[in-house]
């Protein structure tokens, strides 16, 4: 089974705005309300590509309940833990739409959460240590103010006796802590990297550069995702696999990262073979990138055929 985790859930709210304007009032030409939250994202596109898995992590209040009914009205099985106290956030994100009709900027405004107190956190404990070694488990997003930067390498190290596949996206510290424990697959972007290793990098041969210092820290695959382009793969063997994105109309980059995980597990699984997760991969992160909501498998494998 696949397991996604999401601390940090929300309700994102997506507008669309014709020619956004600071300081003024502006009208949504059209609106979406999806649940949120990277690991959401990917139990979302990992179910569309016809891949069983179980969503993990807690909700609160109004807001929390409104995303556990999303989830349910989208399939997507879960088991998160309800919280006493406080409300999920809610992300707003708005698409500044240009005179050809094309996204030409977007703006995200995160909520902060709520805090999970420690009998929650044992019940999440509980559902982790219960995986087995035939499990993959997906830690992804931020995490709530009140959780440390170790969260994510303690979850790992909890199921350190088994050989469950653990991937990991997250930033910095949450990330980085993770690497002693050797992560399956970590997916960091290019700003990512910038960001860890306090650099500025200018080409291909520098991502891939800083990509190989991650994995001799101890991640086994690492994966870089660049956008429009595309990606580069760092795999268990070193060996080095890189794309361009495909060429489309990018309509909601929000959820393509996630979407490239989701695409290289169902590659993985359905080739064990690395480069052709990697091109999954693309494939996914792209269709969801031109796509107004989530990837379908047809649009995923549409793509796939034509890198």
């Amino acid at each position: 089974m696949i397991y996604t985790v999401t601390l940090n859930p929300s309700l994102d709210y997506i507008v669309s705005v014709n020619k956004f304007k600071s300081g003024a009032t502006n009208r949504t030409t059209n609106e979406i309300i999806n649940p949120g939250g990277k690991g959401i994202n990917v139990s979302i596109v990992l179910s569309n590509l016809g891949l069983e898995n179980i969503a993990l992590g807690f909700y609160a209040g109004f807001t929390g309940e409104k995303i556990i009914n999303l989830l349910i009205d989208a399939n997507i099985n879960n088991k998160f833990i309800k919280l006493s106290d406080g409300n999920s956030r809610i992300n707003v994100k708005c698409r500044n739409i240009g005179e050809a009709g094309d996204v030409i900027e977007e703006t995200e405004i995160n909520g902060n959460g709520t805090n999970i107190n420690s009998e929650a956190l044992d019940c999440f404990y509980t559902q982790i240590k219960a995986l087995t070694d035939e499990d993959v488990l997906i830690l992804s997003g931020s995490v709530p103010s009140n959780l440390d930067h170790t969260i994510y390498k303690d979850v790992i190290q909890s199921v350190k006796n088994k050989h469950t596949k653990v991937i990991v996206d997250a930033t910095k510290d949450l990330l980085l802590n993770t690497l002693e424990c050797k992560p399956f697959l970590i997916k960091p972007n290019k700003h990512e990297l910038e960001e860890i290793f306090e650099v500025e990098i200018s080409n291909d041969d520098e991502i891939e550069h800083y990509a190989k210092k991650l994995q001799a820290m101890g991640a086994v695959n690492v994966l870089v995702s660049m956008g429009a382009d595309g990606a580069l793969l760092v795999d268990e063997s070193g060996i080095v696999h890189k794309s361009f994105a495909p060429k489309g109309e990018v309509k909601n980059s929000v959820g393509a990262g996630d979407s490239m995980i989701a695409g290289f597990l169902y590659g993985l699984i359905k080739t064990n073979d690395f480069n052709e997760a990697f091109k999954y991969s693309i494939a996914a992160g792209s269709a969801s990138a031109f796509s107004e909501n989530f990837a379908s498998k047809d649009e995923v494998v549409n793509l796939y055929n034509k890198l």
